[in-house]
């Protein structure tokens, strides 16, 4: 495993991170696909074992028992200092106002509900999950820089939203003197390049982290298109990203698998080497929900795609709808 820092900062993290999304009790949340404690613990601790020190959740996977279940885990099979928690506030975690978003009521109140889950007095980096339009950004920026202030947040970082408006936080941050967001965690596969037009270009000239997730698009790309699996067939929100530019996908499905066996190695080591060669990459979130998946991911570190095969596989993708 290699280890690089985490944008501009001091910290380190491995160049792969384990997110945590598949792991919860099924019949909480929206992802009835996740596995239980007892199925997940096993792939929590052969990542640790892989040398994998970076862990991404959020407090609403599986209404919080991700969070409760990377926690016991990683206290049981790993040194807290060791290791580099990653968790996400916005998503609403109950009914009623002030359930959701970046206000200072929500934030204050979603930190010491992910730490008391986690089972730790500290998350190494805290994210907001998606920019809230209907709080001003200085409240939020304000209050993230008091919890890093406090010593309950070491770190911050955004995900999923347009480059200028993380650029707009980002100011606003720096004209205050207050903590600025060290990482950026976007939506980038093979199958979704959107990114590349305005979030990459801007994160490499400020030296922001880029730590996507979904580097495989939801599995699409280590498999035949018409292929099923458990998550495939109920997450609703994964379908819904394929649905406007189905055949284009496709083709470029295809061409994954093509590269894969003319080098004899499984899609997913094509998929991940193309990611993790992108310039501005820092470390992709691999979701997985067995040991062999995760051993998968790791062993696409050593492969080196050629220029040409790169052009090959970046070639038939079109245009998609912004996500």
């Amino acid at each position: 495993m290699e280890y690089v820092k985490l944008g501009q900062s001091g910290l380190d993290v491995s160049t792969i991170s384990l997110g945590t999304m598949s792991f919860g009790v099924p019949e909480r949340g929206n992802a009835p696909w996740s596995l239980n404690e007892e199925n997940s613990r096993p792939i929590i601790k052969k990542a640790i074992e892989l040398g994998i020190n970076f862990f991404s959740t959020a407090n609403m996977y599986s209404d919080g028992t991700s969070e409760e279940i990377l926690g016991r885990a990683l206290k049981d099979f790993a040194c807290r200092d060791e290791v580099v928690i990653a968790t996400k506030v916005f998503v609403p975690m109950r009914k009623g106002p002030n359930a959701m978003g970046l206000s200072r009521k929500a934030i204050m109140t979603e930190i010491d509900n992910s730490l008391r889950r986690l089972g730790t007095d500290y998350v190494d980096l805290y994210q907001i999950h998606r920019w809230d339009p209907t709080t001003p950004i200085e409240e939020t920026m304000e209050t993230l820089h008091d919890l890093v202030k406090s010593g309950k947040v070491r770190y911050l970082g955004a995900s999923s939203m347009l480059a200028w408006q993380f650029a707009k936080a980002q100011y606003v941050a720096e004209r205050h003197g207050w903590t600025r967001f060290v990482s950026m965690e976007n939506r980038l596969n093979l199958l979704y390049r959107e990114e590349e037009r305005e979030m990459l270009p801007l994160c490499k000239d400020q030296g922001i982290a880029v730590t996507p997730y979904l580097p495989l698009a939801a599995g699409r790309l280590t498999r035949d298109w018409n292929d099923q699996t458990a998550r495939s067939e109920s997450d609703q929100v994964a379908k819904a990203l394929f649905v406007k530019t189905e055949e284009a996908d496709r083709k470029v499905v295809e061409r994954v698998a093509e590269v894969a066996a003319n080098r004899g190695i499984p899609r997913a080591h094509v998929a991940l080497a193309w990611l993790l060669q992108k310039e501005g990459v820092t470390a992709p979130i691999i979701g997985s929900t067995q040991t062999s998946h995760l051993e998968d991911s790791v062993s696409a570190l050593s492969v080196q795609l050629t220029q040409e095969e790169i052009t090959r596989l970046e070639e038939l993708y079109i245009p998609h709808p912004l996500a």
